[in-house]
């Protein structure tokens, strides 16, 4: 629970009505100096709290959470920061992915890191509803794509991009020890979240 979010809900709500901060203690049957010092998020609310003084400002109690649950509009992070994903086929290939905008709910893109190690198994073709776009960043990968019958030599700053349901796989590229890419998936249903 933030309070300083709770504390600018209440304040917003208060203020958008047009009500004083004694008008909000006299009706909640708090005092003055409470109301202002749950709005300076100086006192940690019970939820019998806030209900109270939700009802009295004629709002659900969850209103005075919404920003809680509110994506922000933009999301700083770094490529060393991700989120492991744990999927099936993963670890078996060599292949571990970090999802790098994990914390942004209503995202549209959702962009990867995808590491590569050394792997005596070679990874089936697979497809995703959704475009993607690959950027190879270290090492070297034998990326296969369409029919599986040839394979593409990518190198470090190599890109690929993949229209949706194109059948395409990725491994280690014999003598490498190690590769790293970034992968970006449009909005699609299948895709890894």
């Amino acid at each position: 629970m933030n309070l300083s979010n709770i504390a600018e809900s209440i304040r917003r709500i208060r203020q958008q009505q047009n009500m004083t901060v004694e008008q909000l203690a006299v009706k909640s049957g708090f005092t003055k100096g409470y109301i202002s010092r749950l709005e300076n998020f100086r006192v940690n609310p019970s939820l019998s709290a806030l209900s109270k003084i939700a009802a009295e400002l004629g709002v659900p109690v969850t209103a005075l959470f919404e920003d809680e649950f509110k994506a922000p509009p933009y999301l700083l992070g770094n490529l060393s920061c991700g989120e492991e994903i744990i999927r099936n086929e993963g670890p078996e290939y060599g292949i571990k992915y970090f999802s790098l905008a994990f914390k942004k709910i209503d995202r549209i893109i959702d962009p990867f890191i995808l590491e590569y190690f050394p792997s005596d198994k070679i990874r089936e073709p697979m497809m995703h509803d959704a475009d993607e776009f690959y950027v190879l960043l270290e090492g070297e990968v034998d990326f296969h794509v369409g029919d599986m019958t040839k394979s593409v030599r990518m190198k470090k700053d190599d890109t690929l991009y993949l229209s949706a349901n194109m059948p395409h796989s990725a491994n280690l590229a014999p003598n490498c020890k190690y590769a790293k890419s970034m992968v970006i998936y449009a909005s699609g249903k299948d895709y890894p979240r």
